[in-house]
């Protein structure tokens, strides 16, 4: 599972149809399974599926029916079209109008359509844009059991809570430079550096007792932000002890991945462009 990251017209999409060899790249080189694209992506874009922006299907036509004639034109067997159904949980609605599915039907008879031929990698273009927090869920389990299979997932989001938790690599782009990758950990522990969270039932002397010792101590919450690497814990404790203040929690300071990425990308633009 590999997370793409980065804000609008960060260069996301572009990269994704580089990938696919949907427009030419004015320089570098896109290999996928280790082919240049530019010179054999014949060779295995059939071991590829893919969404890019927001799958399109026949209104009119159920849901069966969209499968069955994109499984035709690629020579794929109309019982790989149930398959398919079966695996991302339209079963039931299979055959409804498309015209009658709720948004996230349509991604998942997005993802169903990019199933088709049983691909090694699938390229998803924000799966879960536009979704309900229940609708979310189900795509994150979904992807979630694709990399569990043994397919390599790459998925673009701007919904960095879900790539955290479903992620084993991230990359995060901005001015269409990368600019970190690696696993999740290893671009979490790239972030800030990490303090301590501490709570107490006399937040305001326990900050007072942290300052006299110069130990610098913000309030976060409820709770102080405390300026000292995790490893130091024992200072905190033995300082607060020393004045009969007692600790109710002591913890590290969590680093989460949208903190690293509005670090990495603040001096972007928020405004909404295509790209």
């Amino acid at each position: 599972m590999f997370g793409f990251l980065g804000p609008n017209a960060a260069g996301k999409t572009t990269t994704i149809r580089c990938l696919l060899g949907l427009v030419r790249p004015n320089g570098g080189t896109v290999r996928v399974l280790g082919t240049d694209v530019s010179r054999d992506l014949g060779r295995v874009i059939r071991r590829v599926g893919s969404i890019v922006e927001t799958p399109a299907f026949f209104p009119r036509f159920s849901g069966r029916r969209n499968l069955w004639l994109l499984a035709r034109t690629r020579g794929i067997g109309f019982e790989r079209v149930d398959a398919v159904l079966e695996r991302v949980g339209l079963a039931g609605r299979a055959g409804s109008l498309v015209k009658t599915y709720s948004f996230g039907m349509k991604q998942r008879l997005g993802i169903a359509a990019a199933l088709l031929g049983d691909p090694e990698v699938l390229v998803l273009d924000e799966p879960a844009n536009g979704l309900d927090p229940a609708g979310i869920v189900e795509v994150r389990d979904l992807l979630r059991s694709f990399g569990r299979e043994g397919r390599t997932v790459f998925v673009s989001s701007h919904i960095l809570s879900e790539v955290e938790q479903m992620a084993d690599r991230v990359a995060i782009l901005a001015r269409g430079e990368c600019l970190t990758t690696g696993r999740v950990d290893e671009v979490l522990s790239a972030g800030r550096s990490r303090g301590m969270i501490v709570r107490l039932d006399d937040l305001a002397g326990g900050a007072r007792a942290l300052a006299e010792a110069g130990i610098r101590a913000t309030p976060a919450d409820g709770a102080l932000r405390v300026e000292l690497p995790p490893i130091e814990a024992s200072t905190v404790t033995r300082v607060l002890a020393d004045r009969g203040l007692y600790l109710t929690e002591l913890r590290p300071e969590e680093v989460d991945l949208e903190t690293v990425f509005l670090e990495l990308t603040s001096d972007e633009p928020h405004e909404e462009a295509s790209g």
